[in-house]
Formats: structure tokens, sequence, C-alpha cells
């Protein structure tokens, strides 16, 4: 049920660059039902650079201080103190709305409710303390419902399901600063992922490489610093030249770069959901299990190849009901002729239409 004089909404999301785009559906759907209210996002400090002086469903950042399971694991050390003066000026925010969108609420929760909202909204895992509207957080669900299904306790609706990224001046200068362009389409590789599991291995991101520079594609492939050995490692077993743009370019420009490419080849992984989000055409390799929380809602221009494997590599438990401290690839037996075949296909698609 939609509420009556809403004028400040906080919500809660201080994450990762994948997690903050499945959101973006769910804060659209509260700027198009409170068009007059203030929307403030709880997050980190790439959130404050990124979205400042970039269009986008949100009014303000408020960068929150380090926080037990929020702002860090269960073993963070926290400033008591100014915790104490981050609540403080957050309640005199006298938000209407408190939004939880920061995992199950184990920590999240007890967060939100200090900031001291008329109402509380948000998920629910049976050890987290309850808040005034909630869902219950069960793991297997679309990341981009999710939070549509959090926002509906407030009556908040959208026609707009799928992420959209404004890409800007700024971000296309950086990027054209940076990468050489020569006329060929362009196609990115991003062989990285935060978590190791998710990595398909580098010399078939190298043979796919190859495939799409004999179709005519200049080939860059990028990465974050600590990924530079796996970029490295691309372009060394390539038999084509590729571009390193790894740790060359800002969040921002790396939007850029996204939105002069015709295709992107990744693991799943932050840049492969701004990619989709920028309009980048995309094949992402997904284990089964992640397609169904963050795999793309659409496939005009996006192809998961799909792993689907179910049970650890090395130890052999079931990863779909239990963990294993294993960080083995799922997804390594993804055949990298399928890969090529959805990358050359969205290639030759040569008039993608803009979002």
């Amino acid at each position: 049920m939609q509420l009556e004089n809403v004028k400040k909404i906080a919500v809660l999301r201080a994450n990762a660059l994948g997690d903050f785009i499945f959101a973006l559906p769910a804060l659209q759907a509260l700027r198009q039902t409170y068009p007059k209210a203030e929307i403030t996002l709880l997050a980190l400090d790439w959130h404050a650079t990124f979205l400042a002086n970039r269009p986008s469903p949100i009014d303000k950042v408020i960068v929150i201080p380090p926080s037990r399971g929020v702002r860090g694991d269960a073993n963070t050390e926290e400033n008591p103190a100014e915790l104490a003066d981050f609540f403080a000026k957050m309640a005199a925010e006298n938000f209407d709305i408190a939004i939880q969108m920061h995992g199950g609420g184990r920590y999240s929760n007890p967060f939100v409710l200090r900031l001291g909202a008329k109402m509380t909204v948000g998920l629910k895992t049976p050890d987290a303390v309850p808040l005034d509207r909630w869902v219950p957080y069960i793991y297997y669900q679309p990341e981009i419902l999710r939070y549509l299904e959090v926002v509906s306790l407030v009556g908040a609706k959208t026609t707009e399901l799928e992420p959209r990224i404004t890409v800007t001046a700024e971000d296309l200068a950086e990027a054209k600063n940076v990468v050489n362009l020569s006329g060929k389409p362009l196609v990115v590789l991003h062989p990285g992922a935060t978590d190791s599991r998710r990595w398909w291995g580098v010399e078939k991101f190298a043979a796919v490489g190859d495939a799409l520079a004999d179709a005519g594609a200049d080939v860059v492939v990028t990465g974050t610093k600590p990924e530079r050995s796996l970029v490295e490692a691309v372009i060394t077993k390539m038999n084509a030249q590729a571009q390193n743009l790894c740790d060359r370019l800002s969040l921002g420009g790396l939007a850029g770069l996204l939105k002069l490419s015709r295709v992107m080849i990744s693991n799943d992984s932050g840049p492969l959901h701004l990619a989709a989000a920028i309009g980048c055409a995309t094949v992402g390799i997904f284990w089964c299990g992640n397609l169904i929380t963050a795999g793309p809602m659409t496939r005009d221009r996006h192809r998961p190849a799909i792993s689907w494997r179910l049970h650890c590599p090395v130890c052999g438990v079931d990863c779909t009901r239990a963990s294993c401290n294993h960080r083995d690839s799922f997804v390594a037996d993804v055949p990298v002729e399928e890969v090529v075949d959805s990358a050359l296909e969205l290639l030759a698609t040569k008039s993608l239409p803009d979002l």
C-alpha cells in the first residue's frame, strides 16, 4: 500500500557493483511512486563517486561507517562513537521510510531500526529481527525481483524490470583517452570475478578473443588490479593482438568503454552486469545457481553460457545444499564453442538499438 506524505526515503544497499545494479529497478519504482520524495542511498564511497553528477533515481548518497555485517563482515572492528554520531545524524534526517536491501537482516535490520524512520521495510531471515513490513529472504530468487518485492510493500511499482545506467560525457571521454579505436567493432573480455569459483579458464577466454579477432573485432581485456595476472595470461595465450586495460579505467571510464563496445564476454561479475545495464550485448559465463539469482532477464542481446555442475570439484559436496571452503571453478566445463558461437552471433548484429 502506497503511503501518504512521504518526503524522505532511506535505502540501505552498501555492497558491490553487481549488487547495486540489481537494486536499480526497485529504486526506479520508488522514484516513480514517490516522485517528490528525496531518496537517500546509504552506501559506500564508490557509490558516492560513481553516482556524482550521474542521472539516477537517487538524490544523494550517504557513506556509512564500518559496521559489523553491514559495512564489513561479522568481525569488523567498529567505532562506537562514530556509529553513535552517524545514527544521531540519520535520526535528524527524519526519514519517513527506511528500506533494507542488504541481505537477510541479521545485521542490517538492527542497523535500519537505528535510523529512526517512521516505517521500516525489508528482508528477513529466521535469525533476523523483524521490520515493520518484511518479506522472507530465500536465497534462490532473482535479485531484481527480490528488491521489487521489497518496495512493493510500500506500494512502489515500475514497468522497468531491467537495470539501466546512464553513461556520461565524462565516462566516454575517459574511455576514448585510454582505448585505441580503429573503427573495427570493439569487444571486451573480462576474465576475473570476486569469487574464483566463477572463473572460466584464461585459455578459453583467449580462444574466444582469437575467434572474435578473426571475425574482424578489436579485443580489449579488462580487470581490476588484483586481476592483473588473469588479464595478462589471457593476452599472452592469444595469437591475436589485444589491448590490456587492466586497472586503467575508473568505474565511470569502464562504463564509457562498454558503451563503445559491441559485446562483452565475462564471468558472472559486476562489470558484466554493468555492461548489460548500459546496453552492451553480453555473453556471461554462469554457474546455474547464480543464473537463478543474477542471470539476465532477456535474450535479445544477452546469452548466458551455463555450467550445471552442482558438486564441488574437490570434495564433492552438493553446493546447492551445503557449502565448503574450496574455491576451484564451478564453470570450467562450459564449452568454448558455446561461448564463441554466442559472441559471434551478437557481434554480427550490427545495429543493436540504444536502450
